[in-house]
């Protein structure tokens, strides 16, 4: 099953005008990765199974769980962090004013006052956009110190085919910003999979870090646990930041980030079943759950295709004839008209959408089954906005007649460059008509 992941980076790489070929190529390879996300609290169960030292802490879900919480820790010195699956939480802020995703606690009464504050609010962070995400936990745990801090993750590269261990002697920062600023700072470490990590190659990446001497061998037993964590559970990306000695001289993952693979869901129940759905897109999880890839975009000529390659190829057609595409949509294989009536309703649902260009080829279904099922949807639905259907393959002819007969607001084209130029007017005009208030059937003469 594809998830959201391959389907948004194929969106955002072809929604962008004026790319080149070889950037188009780069873009779909690198984010062809399909990456579940999860809890930092979950991460750090997971760093725990393995023997990882991590600081003490535990999730709470209600104000009354953090204060219970930060009791169990010992310690008055601690901290919260929303549980929110964006970066940047730290530099965020709550719809309710409340400024700060991750912060210091001095004692229960302070945690249980700051998880009324975040949980059930939405976190705003520079990736959530202005919605926000919602938090519906708090991780609170203790506060440890660290005399030196290290990056590292361990990644799957697509272009040397296997895993890669990436290290960085400047941790606790942006890597991104480490990267463009003082790339020599970052080490890459090729892992064949077929050997995995030796001893000799944990120590080696360690020693060039900075770790003291009496932490070098913990620290070489840390790198070899994220790398059995990463093989064993078929995870496509395990990011520490920080990787930490502190000043009692432990080695300690302070920060985890991990993604994995979603091919591997069959057997990765268990952590399949940490997905949270509500730090996802609603409509994009109602579309998965119908198997179809759908992103929503910023544009206003709904698509709705079958196949990620005509999808994107439809994407940019409309483009280069002046439109924005307001969403990617791939329905698959089987354009049947349950996924069609499905498809349609997530397309109309957004209210800048003025236009629907359906660019299908019928192979194992065919056009004339596809139109049925296009038909029957606008009537169901009481669509005002005009269909621009183009229907290629088994049974075209058949299809384009019933479209002709139907009488509905469907306009059947069959070649591309034609059905975009169409769609793009027919875009315009329905916005014209929006804007000064006039009827949409009148203002296309139908």
């Amino acid at each position: 099953m594809y998830r959201l992941g391959r389907s948004r980076a194929l969106a955002s790489a072809f929604a962008t005008p004026k790319v080149s070929p070889s950037s188009r190529l780069q873009s779909i390879a690198q984010q062809q990765r399909r990456a579940l996300s999860i809890h930092e609290y979950r991460s750090a169960d997971l760093l725990r199974q393995y023997g990882i030292d991590i600081p003490k802490g535990a999730v709470a879900t209600t104000a009354a769980e953090a204060e219970a919480v930060a009791k169990s820790i010992g310690t008055d010195d601690m901290v919260i962090k929303a549980q929110v699956l964006a970066g940047g939480r730290g530099k965020g802020s709550f719809d309710n004013g409340l400024k700060g995703g991750v912060r210091v606690i001095y004692s229960p009464t302070e945690a249980k006052m700051f998880a009324e504050q975040m949980i059930g609010h939405r976190l705003i962070t520079k990736q959530t956009g202005a919605a926000g995400r919602l938090c519906n936990a708090v991780y609170i745990c203790e506060r440890k110190f660290a005399r030196r801090e290290f990056y590292l993750a361990v990644l799957m590269d697509r272009a040397s085919q296997g895993p890669v261990i990436v290290s960085s002697s400047q941790g606790g920062m942006d890597i991104e910003g480490v990267a463009k600023e003082n790339p020599d700072a970052i080490t890459t470490t090729y892992i064949d999979i077929n050997v995995g990590v030796t001893d000799e190659i944990a120590r080696g990446i360690a020693t060039k870090l900075g770790f003291s001497e009496q932490c070098v061998e913990d620290a070489k037993d840390t790198i070899k646990n994220l790398y059995r964590i990463f093989l064993e559970k078929d995870a496509t990306q395990i990011e520490i930041n920080p990787l930490s000695e502190t000043s009692d001289h432990k080695v300690m993952c302070m920060d985890a980030k991990f993604g994995f693979d979603d091919n591997a869901e069959f057997r990765q129940k268990e952590v399949f079943s940490w997905r949270d759905t509500t730090q996802e897109d609603p409509e994009e999880v109602r579309a998965a759950e119908a198997g179809l890839n759908f992103i929503k975009l910023d544009g206003d000529i709904g698509c709705l295709v079958n196949g990620a390659g005509l999808a994107m190829a439809t994407m940019d057609i409309i483009k280069l004839n002046g439109g924005q595409p307001a969403n990617f949509l791939d329905v698959g294989g089987g354009a049947t008209p349950a996924a069609i009536k499905e498809a349609f309703e997530l397309i109309t649902s957004d209210p800048k959408v003025t236009a629907i260009f359906v660019n299908i080829f019928g192979g194992i279904v065919r056009c004339d089954a596809i139109a049925h099922g296009l038909i029957n949807t606008v009537k169901t639905l009481d669509l005002k906005i005009p269909i621009i259907a183009r229907l290629q393959g088994t049974n075209m002819e058949q299809a384009h007649q019933l479209i002709n007969d139907s009488g509905m607001k469907i306009f059947s084209i069959d070649d591309l460059q034609s059905a975009a130029e169409r769609a793009v007017q027919l875009s315009k005009v329905v916005k014209m008509a929006r804007d000064i208030d006039v009827g949409v059937e009148f203002t296309l003469g139908i």
